[in-house]
């Protein structure tokens, strides 16, 4: 329930900006290559947490719709870590 009044007050028009047609798999692979961070926003983005929580969340959810969910789970946990902290980017490698 609380979830859903948040939801409603930051979207408030987000049903109109969903496409009816596209399936619910579809939009969560949208939204996982939205968040995925691409090779040019790598340096900048390699230690933003919530950069690197949402990107991983937005792959669990992939996993989860596709019925796989020793993956979900895996990647949510990543998601979790980035945001607890309790793990770092690596160090670039060139």
């Amino acid at each position: 329930m609380v979830l859903n009044s948040m939801m409603q007050s930051t979207t408030p028009s987000a049903a109109t900006l969903v496409d009816p047609s596209l399936e619910t798999l579809e939009l969560a692979q949208a939204l996982a290559q939205r968040s995925a961070i691409g090779h040019k926003d790598w340096h900048r983005l390699q230690s933003n947490r919530p950069a690197r929580a949402q990107e991983q969340a937005a792959v669990a959810l992939v996993y989860l719709l596709k019925g796989d969910s020793e993956q979900a789970l895996a990647h949510l946990q990543q998601a979790t870590a980035w945001l607890d902290r309790s793990i770092s980017a690596p160090p670039c490698p060139h």
